[in-house]
């Protein structure tokens, strides 16, 4: 029993000293912020001063009575809807006719896939040009369609500038998901496609009855890595409006970093930043224990 004890002692050793570098990373660069940021959320701090006012939980209330973060936290909950809806379904239907296409569709899943290899700046950078009501390609097509009436300030305008970014984030995620999804294809067993061929089944038939129930698990995981995506989303939005015009397109992510090194108020950026950790780790073990329930 002492060998037997022994043994299993150094087999936990190595497995800690291996895991070690990757814990030191998580603790270093993700779990030390995270309290870094809970503890700055009780300061009325500039982030730049050595001086930082003990307020207890004066930001945390303020938060409560902000209604740019409550306006904020309604356009992250419009944009997972959005992402769900317009993601998924795209994604789902051209990696089905990628990979029923075969090796002749493989020019196709590089050419989808290509949005994903840019930067979020450079593709935010290139659509404030497509979109620019004056000299944009956008407006430029619809003039030579004869359709300029529906030419629009496209990021100008606060009741259509929400969803114009959001068209482009959905263009840019969308290859994303499709290699998601040819992936768990590739794994469905062709005896299966062999069976209902004999049957006489239909290409619909093969969706409905075959492909759809056995992509569900991959499409629960990828519902809950985009309403994950869409809550901490930042880059392109702050690139192409930085949350304007008048916060039609603000998110939890760009007022934090507005309200963080704009307004130099750290402490409150740190409180909007504490909120959003408590928001998405919520969102995200509902959605786990949702899922899972429903699998069980």
């Amino acid at each position: 029993m002492g060998k037997e004890r022994s043994a299993k002692l150094w087999h936990n050793m190595g497995i800690l000293l291996f895991l070690a570098p990757a814990l030191i990373l998580i603790g270093v660069y993700i779990i030390w912020p995270i309290i870094m940021s809970f503890n700055l959320s009780r300061f009325d701090w500039d982030g730049i001063s050595p001086q930082k006012i003990y307020v207890g939980f004066k930001n945390w209330i303020d938060l409560m009575h902000d209604t740019i973060f409550w306006h904020a936290l309604g356009n992250n909950i419009k944009f997972i809807i959005l992402s769900l809806v317009i993601e998924m379904p795209i994604a789902i239907l051209l990696a089905v006719l990628l990979d029923r296409g075969g090796k002749k569709f493989d020019i196709f899943k590089s050419l989808f896939y290509l949005p994903m290899l840019m930067s979020s700046v450079a593709i935010g950078v290139l659509f404030k040009y497509i979109y620019d009501p004056q000299f944009g390609l956008l407006s430029g097509i619809l003039n030579f369609l004869h359709l300029d009436f529906l030419a629009q300030d496209w990021l100008g305008d606060p009741k259509i500038a929400f969803y114009s970014v959001v068209a482009v984030i959905c263009w840019q995620y969308i290859p994303f998901y499709m290699i998601f999804f040819i992936a768990a294809l590739s794994n469905i067993p062709q005896e299966l496609y062999e069976a209902a061929k004999i049957d006489g089944a239909t290409q619909g038939q093969y969706f409905w009855k075959i492909e759809l129930p056995l992509l569900s698990p991959s499409i629960k995981t990828a519902c809950i890595l985009s309403l994950i995506g869409s809550l901490k989303y930042f880059d392109l939005i702050y690139v192409m409006t930085e949350g304007g015009p008048s916060n039609a397109t603000e998110l939890m992510a760009t007022y934090m970093y507005k309200s963080a090194f704009a307004s130099f108020k750290m402490g409150y950026g740190s409180t909007i930043a504490s909120a959003m950790f408590i928001i998405i780790t919520t969102a995200g073990i509902v959605a786990y224990f949702a899922t899972r329930q429903k699998e069980a």
